[in-house]
């Protein structure tokens, strides 16, 4: 009498893990998304705007929204390495943005603007945001609390797409 030896990958994780795999050794550029917290030290600025600086010189696309913090980092760093491949979702319009954010989007050349949730609480309007953003890309580097609830959906949403996440925790 034979057994049956059940597999212990089901199909869905073998799947998952081949497409991973396949943009993983992926030669030529990416779409990364690089998204985190408003509240980042100084320190970890510097290493996320060197890190977008590194990857748009490696001949990669970075997509990330327009807030302060790990955004602004990774702006920066990209505006260094080649500004034709940033991209820069707002989730309201740029009119909405902090004066000091408003100065160094203003500079960008792929602005794309969400007038259209200027009426909307500025929660709901990130969401919306990093969801056009997580649909844009191929892989997601994120920079977050514990408790950042919006983005640790973000991944979430980003790893229910078979996208790569990298997540990074500050606490």
């Amino acid at each position: 009498m034979s057994q049956s030896v059940e597999n212990p990958f089901d199909a869905v994780k073998v799947d998952d893990f081949l497409q991973e795999l396949a943009t993983i050794q992926q030669s030529g550029s990416k779409r990364i998304a690089i998204l985190g917290s408003r509240h980042v030290p100084i320190t970890h600025q510097r290493l996320i705007e060197l890190m977008s600086y590194a990857l748009v010189l490696g001949g990669n696309r970075v997509i990330t929204s327009g807030a302060a913090g790990t955004n602004s980092a990774a702006i920066r760093g990209a505006m260094k390495a080649d500004p034709n491949l940033l991209t820069v979702i707002l989730p309201q319009s740029l009119d909405r943005q902090p004066r000091e954010s408003r100065e160094q989007l203003e500079e960008v050349t792929n602005l794309v603007e969400s007038s259209q949730n200027d009426t909307l609480p500025l929660a709901d309007a990130s969401a919306m945001c990093n969801a056009e953003i997580i649909s844009r890309c191929q892989q997601l580097i994120c920079f977050a609390f514990h408790d950042s609830k919006t983005l640790l959906q973000t991944c979430q949403d980003a790893e229910d797409q078979r996208k790569i996440v990298t997540l990074f925790y500050f606490d």
